[in-house]
């Protein structure tokens, strides 16, 4: 059995909450440059290749891509084979995530009761998921949630009758209703199935896959496809100014449902949809 100490885990999670919030991923900043050279609207050409500046300035700069700089939501895949030794490791991601906000100069937008609104001034407590997976390692992904995409995103509890379609229409009144909100292009995670929290979880996990790569059911790559061109079609476009590219990729995760039910969620990601991953042996 493979032994770790949860400081580890904190050491990394405080690295990786400061490059999440720095270093836009390799497949979203393509898809900006993609979307920019075939972008038919002057004006959204335009925004896109502000945008674009924008993230070589963060970089040059060493400062995060956005100002919200999001709550921390924390994936952990733990191997079984795996004993965490050192402490609790809930509070080991949350010391890691203090860490990285305060020392990152990142920053904190946590309260900590959501009526009373008193700011946690760590940016603790995460929103931490974890899974049992096979193997002697922990996988580590921090992806910060800034808000104005959070507030955008949206469930549906269908039912078998509405099917394929009422799927589509589902995401794409969303996505309407969203209009520039998010601060578009979107990335928009799609979660179908399981039951009400589960296809939420899904809708969030979907973030994470690299959007240059499709579903791997080609059921599902098609359906990405296909609400992709309805979303662009609304011509939301760049920050709301029009133009073909309200979105640049739609991701959609499955899981095994009820007779009764079709649950379908959908986490709208802003264009620089942060997260940052790594693995401890």
């Amino acid at each position: 059995m493979k032994e770790i100490d949860v400081k580890l885990i904190e050491e990394a999670v405080a690295q990786l909450c400061i490059e999440a919030n720095k270093e836009l991923p390799e497949d979203i900043k393509s898809s900006i440059c993609n979307a920019k050279c075939a972008e038919c609207n002057p004006l959204a050409k335009s925004v896109l290749s502000e945008l674009e500046e924008n993230i070589i300035a963060s970089k040059e700069l060493n400062l995060p891509i956005c100002q919200d700089t999001g709550m921390a939501v924390v994936f952990l895949e733990i191997g079984q084979d795996v004993h965490l030794s050192g402490g609790d490791l809930c509070a080991a991601v949350n010391r890691g995530v203090a860490k990285g906000y305060t020392e990152g100069l990142l920053r904190k937008s946590v309260v900590a009761d959501p009526l009373k609104r008193v700011n946690t001034d760590d940016n603790t407590p995460a929103v931490i998921h974890t899974d049992i997976v096979s193997g002697e390692e922990v996988k580590i992904t921090v992806s910060p949630k800034g808000f104005g995409s959070e507030n955008m995103s949206g469930i549906k509890m269908l039912t078998p009758f509405d099917s394929r379609q009422g799927v589509i229409d589902a995401v794409v009144e969303i996505v309407k209703k969203a209009g520039d909100n998010p601060c578009p292009p979107m990335i928009i995670g799609v979660g179908i199935g399981g039951d009400f929290e589960q296809c939420a979880y899904l809708s969030k996990k979907a973030l994470l896959r690299d959007i240059d790569k499709q579903n791997s059911d080609a059921f599902y790559a098609e359906l990405e496809k296909e609400i992709l061109e309805k979303v662009n079609a609304l011509g939301i476009g760049p920050q709301g100014f029009g133009g073909d590219t309200t979105a640049l990729a739609v991701n959609i995760e499955t899981a095994p449902t009820h007779i009764a039910g079709l649950p379908v969620a959908v986490n709208i990601g802003c264009h620089v949809t942060r997260h940052k991953s790594t693995v401890i042996k």
